[in-house]
């Protein structure tokens, strides 16, 4: 591996601008950790493709990034090859064989609250092992132990961790007290940034996964870790669960968006879906002033109905038909935009879902997610989103094998019509079976123009990830941005429930506010929305957009 830079001097150099605005020819990552990017980077600087550098850089941010990067969650991958050939990959999680639709109601068939959200039983069984396994075996092109070796480095050697880490792990000392008897590499009186973390349980698992592959997770010394674990906590995970987990390829699904060709993750993602559709019900409408009262109206007006669409008809493929193409015709789009009016809101009371011939009711999310973009020399492009859901995922540290499991189990619907830790309502359809995977919002997302590649984006956020990306297209496509400026702008959101536009703090100024609250809008400010990074090709230059919003780090040469 050539030497590295030091992550403080490549964060520095990002927040400077000096690597955001710079303009790169052979190759460009983006990610959540500067530690990550720098590994994304070694690894294309040694050879390897985009796929080669999106593994490495999973697996480090499963180091360097426990709030979100992970072994023990899952996600999303979309990948397109130089030659224009597209795939995406689905990583998600799934339920547990012995998971039941009643599995968080006590005898009066009420909610227990948190028992989805804390502890052993709010786990999934994970997938992003499988999936990194998966992705490199198809389209890799270093050895698997040479994408291991960083990530490897990083736990057994240890990293100085960032401010934003350092209060963190502070805020959640008390949880992990009491979910893990594994985690006490994450125990500290007082964390501050530049501290090293040394993480030795989780490099010997890794050492695993390199030496085995998929069985060094799924099977083997790390598989009875997690169902001893399981059964210590209360968990239902088993090592059957493990061994018949699978990663599924499925084909992306696509959209054109003015001369832009729009290509997103498929159901179990809501995102890809729900992306087209907000872009193709934009397209008959002039933008208007970036940010002024009209054209926020008119975006909101679009996420809501999008949003009543997505509670009521998607899910996951494997268990329910989903009316993908129904979904994306122009006609029905058009007819969803029938009942806007310039100059009134449309109150979520009174928006329902389109008439389709079937609906599977379902609404599920995830927060604490990463998202990062690749590209390499030859323009093979990688737009991939994990998660683990919540901070750190559902809190417990696999004892002896050193790594967060998820709590995606929330992201069911625990009972029709009580909301989950977002406060998204689920349906019936979103009960909890054995197998099921989980709907998301999670976008990765790769733009052509003129059969050419031209983008790559995603985001964090929850529910926030469809209309972050939704926005960081518009501003790039509508508004001239440069990648740097169109992901730091300010951000809004709509999701037809609650009924209110998120915004923000300081994305709006008091005429816009009043112009919006005329119209009928509710209004509701927060400290950010999203963390997007992306790249943006242009005049054979890859430039990356690293979201301020964190300690996102753009890497090329």
């Amino acid at each position: 591996m050539r030497y590295r830079i030091s992550y403080l001097l490549l964060f520095l150099l990002a927040c400077s601008g000096q690597l955001a605005g710079q303009g790169y020819e052979n190759g460009l990552v983006v990610s959540a950790h500067p530690e990550a990017s720098q590994v994304g980077l070694e690894i294309l600087q040694d050879g390897g493709n985009a796929v080669d550098a999106s593994v490495a850089v999973q697996f480090a941010l499963a180091v360097v990034y426990p709030s979100a990067g992970n072994l023990g969650g899952g996600g999303f991958m979309v990948f397109r090859q130089a030659d224009g050939a597209t795939a995406s990959l689905d990583f998600r999680e799934r339920a547990p064989g012995k998971a039941h639709r009643d599995l968080y109601l006590n005898e009066k068939g009420e909610v227990v609250p948190g028992l989805s959200i804390r502890g052993h039983l709010a786990a999934g069984v994970p997938g992003t092992v499988a999936g990194m396994v998966e992705a490199h075996e198809k389209y890799g092109k270093l050895s698997w132990n040479e994408v291991l070796r960083p990530a490897i480095r990083l736990a057994l050697g240890g990293f100085p961790i960032t401010g934003a880490q350092a209060a963190g792990l502070n805020g959640h000392q008390d949880l992990f007290r009491k979910y893990n008897p594994g985690s006490a590499y994450f125990l500290k009186e007082k964390w501050k940034a530049g501290d090293t973390l040394v993480q030795e349980d989780l490099g010997h698992t890794l050492e695993r996964i390199r030496d085995k592959g998929i069985a060094g997770f799924y099977k083997g010394r790390t598989a009875r870790l997690i169902v001893r674990e399981m059964k210590e906590g209360g968990g239902i995970i088993s090592r059957s669960d493990l061994k018949n987990y699978k990663a599924v390829w499925r084909e992306p699904v696509t959209g054109m968006y003015k001369d832009y060709k729009v290509i997103s993750m498929p159901p179990p993602s809501s995102g890809g879906v729900a992306l087209l559709q907000m872009l193709k019900m934009a397209a008959p409408y002039e933008p208007g002033a970036f940010h002024n009262a009209p054209q926020v109206h008119l975006l909101a007006e679009i996420e809501r109905r999008v949003f009543a669409d997505r509670a009521a008809y998607l899910g996951d493929p494997d268990f329910y038909e989903v009316p993908v193409e129904k979904l994306l015709d122009e006609d029905y789009l058009r007819q969803r935009m029938e009942s806007f009016e310039a100059g009134k809101a449309s109150p979520s009371s009174e928006i329902t879902a389109g008439k389709l011939a079937a609906a599977n009711a379902l609404q599920a999310e995830s927060m604490e997610t990463t998202h990062f973009s690749i590209v390499d020399k030859e323009g093979n492009a990688v737009a991939l989103t994990t998660t683990l859901n919540g901070s750190y995922g559902c809190q417990v540290v696999v004892d002896g094998a050193g790594f967060l499991l998820n709590n995606e189990m929330d992201d069911f619907s625990a009972k029709p019509g009580v909301p989950n830790m977002f406060g998204l309502v689920g349906g019936e359809a979103n009960a909890i079976e054995p197998g099921k995977r989980m709907l998301s919002s999670m976008t990765p997302t790769i733009l052509e123009k003129g059969g050419r590649l031209f983008m790559m984006v995603g985001s964090p956020g929850g529910s926030t990830i469809i209309t972050t990306v939704f926005q960081t297209i518009l501003n790039v496509v509508d508004y001239g941005m440069t990648i740097s400026e169109a992901v730091d702008a300010k951000r809004f959101h709509h999701q037809w429930l609650p009924d209110q536009i998120l915004a923000e703090r300081d994305a709006f100024d008091e005429a816009v506010m009043q112009g919006l609250e005329k119209k009928g809008h509710q209004l509701k400010f927060t400290g950010s929305i999203g963390r997007c990074d992306a790249i943006l090709v242009k005049d054979g230059k890859y430039y990356g957009g690293a979201d301020r919003r964190g300690d996102d780090t753009a890497a090329g040469y």
